[in-house]
């Protein structure tokens, strides 16, 4: 597995505050069979600043220890940006971080709004050959209630990325039935972990693709994973499964009442 979202560099955001624990969130990777992990901690989000060299050396540092530990894990560089006005400008100065150096860039979104210059910024993005991914839009009070929202930000050449815990539940019944919403319109591309501390926060990233299995089908299961091996492969993202009239459709539907979705 490809975890795409994680902050396991330690001692610069929220995330592992040590090197221990960055060790520690590796090896529980392995153990889940994620081979391969990007790096994305927190940017220009008002409390925690990390430009691209700094997670480059750190990022470095990190697998030459893991290396050194023979677990086999492979950690690469990128940013979690939160949207900014200067979000342009910081990308033509080399501040910014693509996603293990692919064309596509981590967005985050403040979590009780979109900003007005969104749909710029992501459109901008895209004139400059980068594909935005919208982190845990499920965890936006604007796309939960109006998920057109992130269909439009899609429209413009966006992704959606949903976060393991998420699907689970870990967010509350709110949040897990936005995240199943958003996988049942077609608007979540990626799942991911957002991992931040192996006890408190750790990856479940196996659990998650075992109940998208359940309740979507083995497709869709695979159609996330795969896309997660194409943008490390900087290629494009496919189109969804056709989900109309499917089984899995006729089994999501069975399964709304049990969620109450």
């Amino acid at each position: 597995m490809i975890d795409i979202h994680t902050h396991i560099l330690p001692g610069i955001d929220d995330g592992a505050a040590r090197l221990e624990d960055s060790v520690a969130l590796a090896r529980a990777a392995a153990a889940e069979g994620i081979k391969t992990i990007i790096a994305t901690p927190h940017h220009y989000n008002g409390r925690y600043m990390n430009p691209a060299r700094a997670v480059e050396e750190l990022t470095r540092t990190l697998n030459e220890l893991l290396q050194k530990l023979d677990i086999p894990i492979v950690v690469h560089t990128g940013q979690e940006v939160r949207l900014h006005q200067e979000l342009l400008d910081h990308f033509q100065q080399g501040s910014l971080l693509s996603l293990a150096g692919s064309s596509y860039m981590l967005l985050e979104l403040p979590s009780s709004h979109i900003p007005k210059n969104t749909e710029q910024t992501v459109y901008e993005l895209g004139l400059r050959g980068i594909h935005a991914i919208i982190a845990h839009p499920e965890r936006n009070a604007a796309i939960i209630a109006h998920p057109e929202r992130l269909e439009e930000l899609v429209r413009l050449g966006a992704f959606g990325q949903v976060t393991s815990h998420s699907l689970l539940g870990a967010f509350g019944k709110t949040v897990e039935r936005a995240s199943w919403r958003l996988c049942e319109a077609g608007l979540i591309h990626l799942v991911s972990s957002d991992a931040h501390h192996v006890e408190r926060r750790g990856f479940r990233l196996k659990e998650a693709y075992n109940r998208i299995h359940e309740v979507m089908g083995g497709e869709w299961s695979d159609y996330f994973q795969q896309n997660a091996a194409s943008l490390l492969r900087n290629e494009a993202i496919a189109d969804a499964p056709d989900w109309q009239g499917s089984a899995a459709a006729k089994r999501w539907r069975a399964l709304k009442a049990f969620f109450k979705i």
